[in-house]
């Protein structure tokens, strides 16, 4: 049986790249360009049978716009947006909503993972609620030190496609082992 019952992924500066938005007069984004390797995590992990969440902040039209060109956007199966929602992350009912929708439980909260780019809402909410946290560290438009410990990440990676080696070494935790703090630096 598998350890991690879902993935939920951030957007901006975890899939697409923040720098190559192209904007309208309502700050809604057009088009951008994924981040290298990202539309390749997406198809692997639904080629594995994780479950995936879209957890982002912002208008539900940046996130069509920019991942429906990709062929990504219909490769989730839950989508929190704050948009929709009226929360932004961190706040935890962006992601219980998420968490909801894919059918898991709070009992299994420690048994999902949350990977996005912004120490301050993507770490910290998923910490909040006891998820565990992967901060992509690729973008340099966030902060890179946790501001306290509520934003330090269970792991540190450096691209999208080293989420599957973090999801993989989670698998094969022992059923009582946690995840340690910022185990990737």
């Amino acid at each position: 049986m598998r350890r991690i019952r879902a993935v939920l992924l951030d957007c901006g500066d975890t899939l697409v790249d923040e720098a190559t938005e192209v904007k309208d007069g309502l700050q809604v984004s057009q088009r951008a360009d994924l981040i290298p390797g990202a539309d390749e995590l997406i198809w692997e992990l639904k080629r594995r049978g994780y479950p995936l969440a879209l957890v982002a902040d912002g208008p539900e039209g940046t996130f069509i716009n920019n991942l429906t060109p990709h062929d990504l956007y219909n490769a989730f199966d839950a989508y929190a947006i704050s948009g929709i929602l009226g929360v932004e992350k961190p706040h935890a009912d962006i992601f219980h909503y998420a968490l909801r929708t894919l059918g898991v439980t709070a009992e299994d909260y420690a048994r999902v993972v949350m990977m996005g780019n912004n120490l301050g809402r993507d770490i910290k909410g998923a910490n909040a609620i006891g998820i565990i946290s992967v901060w992509l560290d690729w973008s340099p438009r966030r902060s890179k030190t946790p501001a306290d410990v509520t934003e330090t990440p269970h792991y540190s990676i450096k691209n999208p496609l080293e989420l599957l080696a973090v999801l993989d070494r989670l698998e094969h935790l022992e059923p009582d082992a946690q995840p340690g703090r910022d185990q990737n630096k």
